[in-house]
């Protein structure tokens, strides 16, 4: 579509769009978006020249112009040569966490320079920056799969806003280890449990803040002993789904991912890193109808982060000045300590490794019928909020996907993951109306989502530029 072209239509949607405020927008008037070709999240082949009529926030009807009436008096935005697809989701954020180090010291202590209490304040008091950046990238869906109990608040601040996605959030995540450096006394994201008398004790907790789901962190350290692990995370999986909650647990190792799953996890938020997925694996996880959100790039953020070079693989408007400024300093921060000749190569080395075996065990667990969803793992050192889906879904793509399964994996299922399919995650009539207009064919290339030209959340329209935080 040309600027000649878009640039009438989208002043005439504009001046029937509602206002977006974080005091809750009123219901925005009716709207038929006509001409797109649509490509509705099911997996269904693209419709050209279709309609989808908007009212009171949700979908009316989507589909041929033949089978969609439009009253009159609807206001309709003209969008032939465009694409539209459902608000896409990123099923693995943290909102606990800045995208920088400064969020995360374990990874690298600038506590002297940027204290780490202010720093997790400051992400309480303002998360409209990140909130905002989701819905310039397209995004209108995120899963935060850990953080401090505050994230739960997120939700509802969230849905009030159709400047800022739809929240799902676990709350603090229940952990094997201890893991004081990124905790702050009694207020904790990442909540040590030392046996199974207080690993029940913290699902009820989180059960009682009506949280979306239980996240494990399942780390097995050298030596440690393997029964008491396993007991303690099989206590904690019986006792969420005893009281009716999803099981999501971080486990990166094959064994860990094997007994995650004998427990009975629900979603797993990391691709299997450290050897081949195997049979056992594969049933396990069909049989237990889990799904697997992969997180191909977010170690590469970390590699960044030890060379020292921040090397941005996706467009930066949706980021706001601050977070930039930050991420961009990675390059003059100390070198690390200890550093040998070959240090940078073998950083390459074992990011390529964990990239090549993430994407590979990928597409393993896609060709056996598993589903996957689209997630990023954002506020990790250098994996920013919003536009990070961008990089993701190439990955994915890269992994073996085709286009439209990155899609599917990043609408429909990131939906399922959250727990919100019956109002997300589809173009389809009584859903919300959640949308992203595109500038060029996403079934082509998954790089099209990149071409964002508007959104729209609950059936307010908004553009990038008005989103951007």
């Amino acid at each position: 579509m040309s600027a000649r072209t878009i640039l009438p239509a989208l002043l005439a949607a504009l001046a029937v769009s509602a206002p977006l405020t974080a005091q809750g927008p009123a219901a925005p008037p009716p709207l038929a978006l006509v001409g797109a070709t649509l490509v509705d999240g099911t997996g269904a082949p693209p419709v050209p020249g279709a309609v989808v009529l908007v009212r009171g926030g949700r979908i009316a009807c989507a589909g041929p112009r033949g089978a969609c009436r439009i009253p009159a008096g609807v206001r309709r935005l003209d969008l032939a040569g465009a694409w539209i697809i459902p608000g896409l989701v990123d099923a693995h954020v943290h909102f606990a966490q800045t995208g920088w180090v400064d969020g995360r010291p374990d990874a690298l202590d600038l506590r002297s320079r940027y204290p780490y209490e202010r720093v997790v304040a400051d992400l309480e008091a303002r998360p409209e920056r990140f909130l905002r950046a989701y819905v310039c990238a397209g995004v209108t869906g995120v899963f935060d799969v850990g953080g401090y109990p505050w994230t739960w608040a997120l939700r509802e601040r969230a849905e009030r806003d159709t400047l800022a996605p739809h929240v799902a959030a676990a709350g603090p995540l229940l952990s094997t280890v201890p893991h004081p450096r990124i905790n702050l006394g009694d207020e904790q994201q990442i909540e040590y449990v030392p046996d199974d008398s207080a690993a029940r004790e913290a699902v009820r907790e989180h059960v009682a803040h009506r949280t979306d789901a239980v996240k494990i962190w399942y780390i097995v350290g050298p030596g440690a002993d393997t029964s008491h692990l396993k007991s303690v995370v099989h206590a904690i999986a019986e006792e969420t789904h005893r009281l009716g909650a999803r099981l999501i647990v971080h486990a990166t190792g094959l064994w860990e991912a094997k007994d995650a799953l004998r427990a009975g996890a629900d979603v797993l938020v990391h691709s299997v890193i450290d050897q081949p997925v195997d049979d056992e694996f594969l049933g396990l996880a069909r049989e237990r109808h889990a799904m697997y959100v992969p997180t191909l790039t977010v170690y590469d953020g970390y590699r960044q982060v030890l060379l020292r070079h921040f090397e941005p693989h996706y467009p930066l408007g949706c980021v706001d000045s601050a977070t930039l400024a930050l991420a961009r300093s990675t390059d003059s921060l100390p070198p690390p300590t200890g550093v040998t000749p070959d240090f940078a190569e073998r950083q390459r080395a074992s990011a390529a490794r964990a990239l090549a075996l993430g994407e590979a065990n990928l597409l393993a667990v896609f060709r056996a019928g598993i589903t996957v969803a689209m997630g990023t793992d954002a506020g990790n050192p250098l994996t920013l909020h919003g536009p990070s889906v961008y990089w993701e879904m190439r990955a994915m793509q890269e992994a073996g996907l085709s286009p439209m399964d990155v899609l599917v994996a990043a609408t429909r299922n990131g939906a399922r993951a959250m727990g919100r399919e019956r109002d997300l995650g589809t173009v389809e009539p009584g859903k919300l109306a959640d949308l992203v207009v595109l500038g060029a064919d996403p079934t082509a290339d998954v790089r099209n989502v990149e071409a964002v030209r508007w959104i729209v959340r609950d059936g307010a329209l908004t553009t990038p530029a008005q989103a951007r935080p």
